[in-house]
Formats: structure tokens, sequence, C-alpha cells
């Protein structure tokens, strides 16, 4: 049960942060890109102080890991994916930006299934759906 309100949480976080992001953008006319510096560099410091006691964890992690999570976590997602969305959150109504950017997890589901071997299951090719079909309902105008 934990995991599942960690991802609740998760969700309300990225949700009620993505408007206070834009409202932000908006405010002070900022572009998108010293807007998600912004982000980043708070981010950074608090992150950092609440990983402080596993850095030594970097020791023994290897290169390979390593590299996931910089090429992952640092360019693709960290800087690429929040280029586009603070662009995209800047730009459009939040009301549908927000939908099509957080199908993140269509796309991470279609990566498990293709490349990391997990099984395909009928409930979940019907959830995939539904969730599409829900976006496209969100973003009509």
């Amino acid at each position: 049960m934990k995991p599942y309100l960690f991802a609740l949480l998760t969700a309300a976080a990225w949700g009620f942060g993505g408007y206070f992001e834009k409202r932000g953008l908006h405010l002070g006319h900022l572009p998108p890109q010293l807007g998600i510096t912004i982000r980043t560099a708070v981010a950074l410091v608090i992150l950092g102080a609440v990983s402080a006691p596993h850095w030594k964890a970097l020791a023994t992690a290897g290169p390979r890991s390593l590299l996931y999570m910089v090429v992952g976590g640092g360019v693709v997602a960290g800087s690429i994916g929040m280029l586009c969305f603070y662009t995209a959150i800047k730009g459009a109504p939040l009301t549908r930006v927000m939908p099509i950017a957080f199908t993140s997890p269509l796309f991470g589901a279609l990566l498990a299934l293709t490349l990391g071997g997990e099984p395909v299951t009928f409930k979940m090719l019907l959830g995939m759906a539904l969730t599409v079909g829900g976006i496209v309902l969100l973003t009509m105008g």
C-alpha cells in the first residue's frame, strides 16, 4: 500500500507544482529555460541534503548504473523533458497540457513491455487504451 500512496502523492505534487510553475512563468514573464533552471537549482539543494547519507553508494553503483541515471534522468527526463514541459505550460492552458504531458506512464509501460521483458496482459492493454481515451476527452476543445 505504501508505494501506491507515494505514487498518489507524486501525482498530487506534480499537478500542484505544474499549476504554480505556470503561474510563476506568466507572472514573472520568465522564459521556460529560466523557470526550469530555478526549479532545478532549488531541487538540487533539497535533494542534495536529503540524499547526503547515501552518497557513499555511488562508489559501488558501477558506471553502467550511473550512465543510465545520467542519460535517463539527467538528460532525457530532467533536461529535455522538463524544458519541453515548461515550454508547453508557458504556451497553452494547463488543463490541456497536463493530461498530455503526464502520459509518461504509457511510455514507461511500452518500454517495460518491449525492452524490459514484462508480460503483456489484456488488463494492461485495456488500461493503456482507457488512459489514452481519457486524455483525448480531457484535451478535446
